[in-house]
C-alpha cells in the first residue's frame, strides 16, 4: 500500500513539473512579445499617436505609459517565472526523493 502511495504522489508531482514547464513557456514568450513590442514603440516618433486595447475599444495613451506598461508585463513576467522555476527545482527534489524511497522499499522486500 505504501509502495502505491508512492507511486502515486511520484506521478502526480511529474504532472506538476510539467504543467510548471508549461507555464514557464508561456510565461517567457510573453515577455518576449512584451519586450518586441517595446523596442518597436520606442523607435516611434514621441508624437506618434498610440491606442491601447481595453476590452472592445480603444483608448488614446501616450508612448510613456505604453513604455511603461511593457516594461512592467515584463517584469511580472520575469517574477513569475524565478517562483515557477524555485517550484520546479522543489517539485523536481520531492520526486527524486520519493524515488529512491520506492528503490528502498524494493530492497527491502527483495532482501527479504
Amino acid at each position: 500500500q505504501a509502495f502505491s502511495e508512492l507511486q502515486a504522489k511520484v506521478i502526480d508531482t511529474q504532472q506538476k513539473v510539467k504543467l510548471a514547464d508549461i507555464q514557464i513557456e508561456q510565461l517567457s514568450k510573453t515577455k518576449k512579445h512584451a519586450h518586441l513590442t517595446d523596442t518597436e514603440v520606442m523607435m516611434l516618433v514621441d508624437e506618434t499617436r498610440m491606442y491601447e486595447g481595453v476590452g472592445r475599444m480603444f483608448i488614446l495613451q501616450s508612448k510613456e505609459v505604453i513604455h511603461n506598461q511593457l516594461l512592467e508585463k515584463q517584469r511580472i513576467a520575469e517574477e513569475k517565472i524565478k517562483e515557477l522555476e524555485q517550484k520546479k527545482s522543489y517539485l523536481e527534489r520531492s520526486v527524486k526523493e520519493a524515488e529512491d524511497n520506492i528503490r528502498e522499499m524494493l530492497m527491502a522486500r527483495r532482501a527479504q
